[in-house]
């Protein structure tokens, strides 16, 4: 059957829309199915071939090769549309299971139903077909910036058009808080996902991400996006304020300055765009703790102590800028603990070398009782960073013989004595466990055995009491302890604690 509507209808909607001429036609072979099934009472399953040239189509009925079925006593279960495979072998012998046989059979009209019918199936296909253009044509900008008008806002929630007919989302939580936005308004984001919904494809983008801010920098300054200028990472508090680590590829260029710009005038662009938020240019230093201090600008740091297990740093600083290490709310220590990655701790200077004095004194103490030496000669022990009997036995003695003033003889005495020093500390805690007897109460406690119980006595751990107040990290140490076993056993011993409050 001739029919030139079809190659009409074919031509203006692929026109239109821009959509492959085969989608549709596929549409309207879909719908004329449906229209040949509908004619028949839904009883049968069909397929209809256009010939894309004339417009000309010829209408199949289709029966779907299938197996016996013993439980409805050998036959098909649907006969309007199913064929057994003995009985389709007898037409087609190399036919198998899940093919179809074919029946030509008087096709429908291309009539008005059938036309509205088959432009219902062509808009469906038409949707589909321009969401996944729009997923095609913006999956390779995820990680991009965007812009778009604003469009629509609800709850919070804001639409961008980006025009063409194609929608962004950007959620609540990923706006910058406060930032004033109205209707009509042009907005930047960072195009962090494309995802294709049931109600077409849903582009989400974010104004909070720390990319953003790293998109706005290389679109502002060019030695970036010509690769002379690297940002090594960003963190963010939005709308408040952002720190964004660079570095020079070009001995010659200032980095800093570079994306600071002529009195600001850069940096200043990327705040505009960012409702305000102040942003911190930070230089990037291979060495971690320098880099450290760079991020913690504008605080002056006095000195660092850096724990690789625990990938910490404790800062100290003086009493006087102190509060500006830290920053508002902790913002100061928390952006430079994001941008580098390290968990960071403020601490006042004062306070610190106190501490370090006494420990250092006490160090001294222990080697002038234990290695039987005189005050100067436990200074320079402390001094080039030795703490314990234990090291001074078991440091090589070349690196001794470095120190300063240090002969073969001395090293030999001081290793010998050390050696000594350790085997009666040895002894002696091997007695103090033996002769170390917890309370009843520790040992009765649930989740306790007496060799643990015995352990912790020698560790001046005698009580029930005792064991409340220590910290996970204080029980670690002992034989067979997890963190998690820790926990429990700390808060089984407080469980006192918290009966009394409650009486």
């Amino acid at each position: 059957m001739a029919n030139k509507e079809i190659l009409l209808v074919a031509d203006v909607f692929a026109n239109e829309k821009e959509i492959d001429k085969e989608i549709i036609f596929e549409a309207i072979e879909s719908a004329l199915e449906a229209a040949t099934i509908k004619r028949n009472e839904n009883q049968i399953k069909a397929r209809v071939e256009i010939d894309r040239a004339t417009g000309g189509y010829t209408t199949y009925r289709r029966w779907e090769v299938v197996e016996t079925n013993e439980e409805i006593d050998g036959d098909v279960e649907f006969p309007g549309h199913q064929i057994l495979l003995e009985a389709a072998q007898m037409e087609s012998p190399e036919i198998e299971i899940g093919d179809f046989v074919e029946e030509e059979i008087e096709s429908v009209d291309f009539c008005r139903i059938a036309a509205q019918a088959a432009k219902q199936v062509i808009i469906q296909k038409v949707r589909e077909a321009e969401r996944r253009k729009v997923v095609e044509a913006y999956e390779p900008k995820v990680g991009e910036l965007i812009t778009g008008v604003v469009k629509r806002i609800e709850k919070g929630n804001v639409y961008l058009d980006l025009g063409s007919n194609v929608e962004a989302f950007i959620a609540r939580e990923e706006m910058i808080p406060r930032e004033p936005v109205r209707m009509g308004d042009r907005v930047r984001g960072y195009l962090k996902e494309v995802r294709s919904e049931p109600r077409g494809p849903q582009l989400f983008v974010s104004r909070t991400m720390p990319e953003l801010l790293h998109a706005l920098v290389r679109l502002e300054v060019p030695e970036v996006s010509e690769g002379l200028i690297e940002v090594m990472g960003a963190a963010r508090d939005p709308g408040s304020r952002a720190k964004v680590a660079v570095r020079s590829h070009d001995p010659r260029l200032d980095p800093v300055g570079a994306c600071v710009g002529m009195r600001g005038a850069r940096v200043q662009v990327v705040t505009n765009e960012l409702a305000g938020e102040k942003v911190d240019v930070i230089l990037w230093n291979e060495n971690e703790a320098q880099f450290v201090i760079n991020s913690m600008a504008p605080a002056k740091i006095e000195s660092i102590v850096l724990d690789e297990d625990k990938h910490s740093m404790d800062l100290a600083v003086q009493e006087d800028n102190l509060s500006l290490a830290i920053g508002r709310g902790g913002q100061n220590v928390r952006l430079a603990s994001e941008l580098t990655g390290w968990e960071l701790n403020v601490l006042d200077s004062a306070s610190v070398d106190k501490t370090n004095n006494e420990v250092a004194e006490k160090i001294k103490q222990d080697f002038m009782d234990q290695l039987d030496v005189d005050e100067e000669i436990a200074d320079v022990l402390v001094e080039v960073g030795l703490t314990n009997a234990e090291e001074i036995a078991y440091i090589p003695v070349d690196e001794m013989l470095e120190i300063e003033g240090f002969d073969e003889e001395l090293v030999e005495n001081l290793r010998s004595r050390a050696k000594d020093a350790v085997l009666i500390n040895a002894i002696a805690s091997e007695e103090k466990i033996e002769t170390s007897v917890p309370d009843q109460d520790l040992l009765e406690m649930e989740g306790m055995d007496s060799e643990l119980a015995h352990e912790m006595a020698a560790n001046g751990i005698i009580t029930m009491n005792d064991l409340a107040e220590q910290s996970i990290d204080d029980i670690l140490s002992f034989t067979g302890m997890t963190e998690e076993k820790a926990a429990v056993l700390i808060m089984k011993a407080r469980e006192p604690w918290f009966a009394d409050e409650q009486g």
